[in-house]
């Protein structure tokens, strides 16, 4: 084949594998055999619109087989797929359609408002609603499929060619796209067979957002590649999660830490059958203690790793049969993957000494999408991605991650920078200086704590209430705290170091909207 890339997979599947079962979502089983027809299907439905190498894509919904089917088929005519996060606003939908440049929409039905205000202005052309008639807002996404040929296509793509712009939010505001070549999300599921050691028998639960990059490459593309069974669940429920373990017999799965406590917390939690589960996979958020010994209470093999969308994720990995001794650090580097702890001058930090966590190996992104600035603050002169996150290294070569140098708040898995919810809350016509910290929650790990002065009165609800209507909930601090005004450094700087100390114990959390 000409095509080296992610769109061959589903044929090279189909030719090995065509009647194993490759995705299985609610009561529908897809083959391999048909994954590869429906996306080459597709692949023809978007030659038809105009789409040619190199174009953009892009995807808005839940966990569904149309979102593997686009990314396949993007790939097979070599354009590259925009997955979107079902959970921002519209604005920052428009700005990440506006900035890659998209020219087709693939979107579940129902949210068309949405839809419309996103792709208001943005280089959208085409609509592709995934169920639905040809009299809604967008094209029918299984018309498109019905009516193209099921024709082989091998368009030669290599594994330098871009596959997936994956945006990630920035500490200046604006969401930056992570360019991640086909070469990265191969190499990446390298990486995840060799350390995880995944098997043709695999069935795998896909309940993390496929729109993020450990749904997508920790989890769904790795076991595809080896020939397993992909389970997609739409949404997060703990107990649906049980029941489908002990339906499907599943084997592996990821998940955030706040997921994997709302599963133990579950009625269903002592009496269903987790003996299929060989081990479960954990990231996205530093793992509390607790949560890991729940599991390995019950037998399970807990893992847990280290990484970020720019390395596709995979930087650091602890494997089941260190997750006992080891418990707590965030392993060692991924098989082809090198990690090294660099002190301020960029030297090799000692045993014990912090510094920052640096990454370099064939899943590091090219780049982000048009910021050629940004990319290159993003290396070192030696090619090390700089992960803006401090570790430290204990006496065997396992990681912890003590630390983080950028300003983020990690919620329940999800990325939140403060300068980006800053900037919203200073427009606010009440709000004279604000920042945001933040805070330790039980469920969440952290939550934001936004800490506002004013020049006019204000009730923290309105406040918690303006920022609803301007950004994804999940980046809306839980808490506001009014002080008279922020402390400063002699630059003029707001310290947030001495916040922090102040508030960021949860019972020191401030006013509730």
């Amino acid at each position: 084949m000409r095509n080296q890339g992610i769109g061959s997979w589903t044929a090279r599947r189909a030719r090995k594998t065509p009647n194993a079962v490759a995705v299985l979502h609610g009561d529908v089983r897809s083959t391999y055999a048909r994954l590869h027809e429906r996306s080459t299907r597709l692949a023809h439905g978007l030659r038809d619109l105009g789409v040619r190498r190199g174009d953009r894509v892009a995807f808005l919904g839940p966990n569904h087989p149309a979102f593997l089917e686009t990314l396949f088929a993007a790939g097979t005519i070599g354009a590259v797929f925009v997955p979107l996060n079902t959970r921002l606003a519209a604005t920052e939908l428009g700005h990440c359609l506006t900035d890659s440049g998209s020219q087709v929409l693939v979107h579940e039905p129902g949210r068309e408002a949405l839809v419309d205000a996103a792709t208001a202005g943005s280089s959208v052309r085409h609509r592709l609603v995934i169920t639905g008639n040809d009299g809604e807002s967008g094209a029918s996404y299984e018309v498109l499929l019905r009516d193209r040929s099921a024709e082989p296509l091998d368009e030669p793509v290599t594994l330098d060619d871009p596959c997936v712009i994956m945006y990630t939010s920035g500490t200046t505001g604006r969401a930056k796209g992570a360019v991640l070549t086909h070469g990265n999300l191969t190499w990446n599921s390298v990486n995840v067979l060799v350390d995880i050691d995944l098997a043709a028998d695999e069935v795998t639960l896909v309940v993390a957002p496929l729109f993020h990059t450990a749904g997508l490459n920790m989890t769904c593309l790795p076991t595809l590649l080896k020939g397993g069974t992909v389970v997609l669940a739409p949404a997060f429920d703990p107990d649906g999660v049980l029941e489908t373990i002990e339906r499907h017999g599943v084997t592996y799965m990821f998940g955030v830490p706040a997921m994997y406590d709302a599963i133990a917390a579950s009625p269903k939690w002592a009496q269903t059958d987790l003996s299929s589960l060989r081990q479960v996979n954990c990231g996205g958020a530093p793992v509390p203690p607790h949560t890991i010994r729940t599991y390995q209470e019950r037998g399970l093999a807990f893992s847990q790793g280290y990484g970020m969308t720019e390395a596709s994720p995979g930087a650091l990995y602890l494997t089941r049969d260190s997750s006992e001794v080891k418990a707590g650090t965030a392993g060692v580097p991924h098989f082809f993957t090198d990690v090294r702890i660099a002190d301020p001058a960029g030297q090799e930090a000692g045993v014990g000494e912090k510094g920052e966590i640096l990454v370099s190996g064939p899943n590091v992104m090219s780049g982000y999408w048009g910021l050629a600035d940004a990319t290159a603050a993003a290396f070192t002169g030696e090619g090390w991605f700089r992960s803006g996150d401090v570790g430290v290294l204990d006496e065997d070569g396992f990681v912890s991650v003590v630390d983080r140098i950028k300003e983020v708040i990690i919620s329940g898995g999800e990325n939140i920078y403060p300068a980006e919810v800053e900037a919203v809350l200073y427009d606010h016509p009440a709000v004279s200086e604000c920042a945001v910290i933040g805070v330790q929650d039980s469920k969440w790990g952290e939550v934001g704590l936004a800490v506002v002065a004013v020049h006019d009165e204000v009730r923290p609800g309105e406040l918690l209430a303006f920022l609803q209507e301007r950004i994804a909930r999940y980046k809306v601090p839980k808490t506001v705290t009014f002080v008279d005004e922020l402390p400063r450094n002699a630059t003029g700087k707001i310290l947030k170091t001495r916040l922090r100390a102040q508030y960021g114990r949860p019972d020191q959390t401030g006013e509730h909207g």
